[in-house]
């Protein structure tokens, strides 16, 4: 079993809260058409964002050090262009240590509405990490698809979000 310091427990959490942060939105959606279906059911937007965290907070539950349900909260605001669009929370919760594993939900709050996303995220996470979007309200109530999350830094995430309505 794996001895996670605290540096180190700072970082894959960071990590795994980076990976939910993947989902954000932003004004002027881009539209692409899905290669699998012309059908406008499948069409799919895609966009970029940008995730700046402003804080970041670790809450050791139950056993001192990294141990099952420890959790990592983190508050994002999100940019495109330049220009922030919106704010993204996300709790990550350890469900296996050596190796470890989390679980992470996230909420995305857009001018246009909300929209949520999940991952079980085994450590080391990889370079970039894909993350499902369940759901959502206001334009996104019928909000699916994925985003892509890549590390750009210890506070900065980009995502690539694909997004079904």
């Amino acid at each position: 079993m794996p001895n996670i310091t605290r540096v180190s427990k700072r970082r894959y959490l960071g990590m795994a809260a980076g990976v939910v942060v993947a989902l954000v939105s932003g004004a002027a959606l881009a539209p692409s058409t899905s290669a699998d279906s012309p059908d406008a059911r499948h069409r799919v937007k895609t966009f970029e964002l940008v995730g700046k965290q402003i804080s970041a907070e670790e809450v050791d539950l139950g056993k001192p050090g990294v141990s099952v349900g420890d959790q990592r909260v983190v508050h994002e605001d999100l940019y495109r262009d330049g220009e922030k669009v919106g704010d993204h929370s996300t709790v990550c919760a350890f469900t296996q240590v050596g190796p470890s594993a989390l679980q992470c939900l996230g909420t995305f709050a857009l001018p246009e509405g909300q929209f949520t996303a999940q991952s079980l995220l085994h450590l080391p996470a990889p370079s970039s990490v894909d993350v499902s979007i369940t759901g959502g309200s206001g334009e996104y109530r019928t909000a699916h698809g994925f985003i892509r999350t890549v590390p750009a830094g210890e506070t900065e995430r980009h995502f690539t979000v694909y997004l079904q309505r």
